[in-house]
């Protein structure tokens, strides 16, 4: 299937998912859908899951694209803790990083008409906590259900 290290552990209120993928958009898609698979078994729909949607995707492919900038010999990590009340997922690869800081902000009138950039706007928009580490190769995102 492409996606390896799946470790996943139910049985509990919280669904653990776990999984090391090459920098491939596929892998990528497959496992948004796995955690958005466990989002739904857990009662997430509506607004909360649509934000969880929309975010996870942007994570996962700015990791992919740049992060990574689509290079198969690097990975990305994705964690994931599903339960009825939140996901938290931590998103990471293996990339030179960036400061947040230092993104432009695309509501800015200089970047409205750039085809790019819009991606952290939505995270941060749609989550209700969003922190960098690791040199800003490692995002967490949390998505409480509302």
């Amino acid at each position: 299937m492409g996606v390896g290290g799946l470790n996943r552990r139910g049985g509990g209120a919280t669904e653990k998912l776990s999984f090391t993928i090459d920098s491939d958009t596929e892998q990528g898609r497959e496992v948004r859908e796995r955690i958005l698979d466990s989002a739904k078994r857990h009662g997430f729909a509506g607004d909360a899951f649509f934000a969880l949607t929309v975010a996870l995707e942007e994570a996962v492919i700015n990791a992919i694209r740049h992060g990574n900038r689509f290079d198969r010999n690097k990975k990305v990590i994705v964690n994931a803790k599903v339960s009825a009340k939140k996901v938290e997922i931590m998103v990471e690869d293996e990339g030179p990083g960036f400061d947040r800081s230092s993104v432009p902000d695309p509501t800015a009138q200089e970047n409205l008409e750039k085809c790019s950039g819009r991606g952290i706007l939505l995270i941060e928009a749609y989550m209700n906590d969003v922190s960098w580490d690791r040199g800003g190769r490692r995002i967490r995102l949390v998505k409480k259900n509302q």
